[in-house]
């Protein structure tokens, strides 16, 4: 299975100012796999080692945190000498507290070692206090698969390739074929284990039992690592979110998990699934101007679940439904279109900052607000093909942004201001940012160029040819 992660861990890898890296993300996104390949692709040995039950590893790091001493014992219980060259794992870092702090001492005094930390749980560690070695590590988050990760694993890889090159003069002879394999991605999903049981068995079925076998286990580790008063607080919330993505307007109602219920009593069962990786929310903004946190306002806000086939599961939403029609696209009032949406931008950088809007009277909304690069746009996400944007409309007239974007079921047209994409092309969307904000930046240093190699004669000539 191609991860487009592994170009990242290459990078890290290839730097040779590398800190440890902490690789976070949800229960059974992928991250051991991740790892292990990785360790086998571009190292000599890979030393794995998992903290969870594990009281002898554990014990290592509670004798001291002397980097010398910790290789000298990891290497016992390898079986081989560790060097610089092995790509050292530690998996469930979360479990033991001092091996946490002993990667400080390693990036000190053992920079030469490659170090990658994981834990499904360490999100909640960091969240209820845990001392973290801050400056000393470096962080890279795992995701379920993206859009193009399914293609690439449903073999479709040569898809994916012009998918991301945006020829949509040659993707336009495909687009019924992309919108049917996105339909299987919104039932699916991208947790890995569901995805590659697909591609073996092509059963549906089985999709459903994998996923339903993965949101057991989250609630097993609700019930392991919540305390029992808030338990039920996070159990509850974490059913409703489906209901609440139902609705034509999104924004997180307590209300809606059950009668009387209030922001207090929900605030660390919200902050405690974020802390695991298993939602994303994303706040109201009052303004679109940079920075958009500025503007965030944090009472108002919309809850996104990890994986749009967990979302799908939860909801019930069967294989026949969802393929033989388009009713889905509209049955579920958009809740699945979102989802898809967030997910694809999430997994594609994490530079990425994202908001919604409203007016205050909440007759008007745009899906999302994104800010990368520098640049604020606003998105509009449409189920179908029907592209009457009231509220996007609304938006130009009030805040006359430069560009704007919205992603349905349509074919790819490019106006003024509005850029009509498909659902299936959010990355290439986002490799449009990349390329502006690459060519702004050699402008810059173009222009730089020219000033300080220019000789002037004046101050007055100087301040002329900056201002032009």
């Amino acid at each position: 299975m191609k991860r487009y992660a592994m170009k990242n861990l290459l990078e890290w890898k290839n730097n040779p100012h590398h800190k440890p890296l902490i690789l976070q993300g949800a229960r059974q996104v992928g991250k051991t796999w991740l790892m292990k390949e990785f360790g086998k692709q571009y190292f000599e040995k890979t030393a794995y080692f998992i903290f969870e039950k594990n009281t002898l590893l554990q014990d290592i790091f509670k004798v001291d945190l002397n980097p010398d001493r910790i290789l000298e014992a990891l290497s016992i219980l390898a079986g081989f000498k560790i060097t610089p060259q092995t790509l050292i794992l530690f998996d469930e870092i979360q479990e033991c507290p001092e091996a946490i702090t002993a990667l400080k001492y390693f990036q000190e005094q053992k920079p030469e070692y490659y170090i990658i930390a994981a834990g499904s749980l360490l999100g909640v560690a960091l969240h209820k206090g845990l001392s973290f070695p801050v400056g000393k590590v470096s962080f890279l988050t795992l995701y379920p698969l993206s859009f193009y990760e399914f293609l690439d694993a449903m073999g479709e890889s040569i898809m994916a390739e012009h998918l991301e090159k945006g020829d949509f003069k040659l993707l336009s002879a495909f687009h019924d074929k992309l919108m049917m394999l996105l339909k299987k991605y919104f039932f699916i999903g991208g947790m890995p284990a569901v995805v590659s049981d697909f591609a073996i068995n092509q059963d549906f079925q089985n999709v459903r039992i994998l996923q339903n076998e993965i949101l057991i286990s989250y609630q097993d580790d609700f019930s392991k690592h919540m305390p029992k008063n808030e338990l039920a607080k996070v159990r509850l919330l974490w059913q409703s979110i489906p209901s609440q993505l139902a609705k034509e307007n999104k924004k997180f109602v307590y209300g809606k998990i059950q009668k009387g219920s209030r922001a207090k009593e929900y605030e660390n069962a919200i902050a405690w699934l974020e802390a695991c990786g298993l939602i994303h929310k994303i706040n109201r903004i009052s303004k679109p101007d940079l920075p958009l946190n500025a503007y965030k306002d944090v009472s108002v806000f919309k809850l996104f679940m990890v994986d749009i086939g967990l979302l799908s599961a939860m909801s019930s939403l069967d294989a026949k439904t969802l393929l033989d029609k388009n009713e889905i696209f509209e049955e579920f009032k958009g809740a699945l279109t979102e989802q898809y949406v967030l997910q694809q931008l999430v997994n594609y950088s994490e530079k990425l900052v994202l908001s919604y809007w409203s007016n205050e009277s909440y007759t008007n909304e745009l899906d999302f607000i994104v800010q990368y690069n520098n640049n604020v746009i606003p998105v509009e996400v449409k189920a179908g093909t029907n592209l009457q944007s009231k509220s996007l409309k609304f938006f130009i007239e009030k805040y006359h942004p430069k560009q704007a974007i919205r992603f349905s079921a349509a074919t790819f047209k490019e106006n003024d201001i509005i850029t009509d994409y498909p659902l299936y092309a959010v990355p290439v969307f986002m490799n449009k940012q990349n390329e502006l904000s690459e060519e702004t930046t050699q402008t810059i240093k173009d222009v730089e160029s020219g000033i300080h190699s220019k000789k002037f004669t004046s101050v007055q000539e100087m301040l002329d040819s900056l201002e032009s």
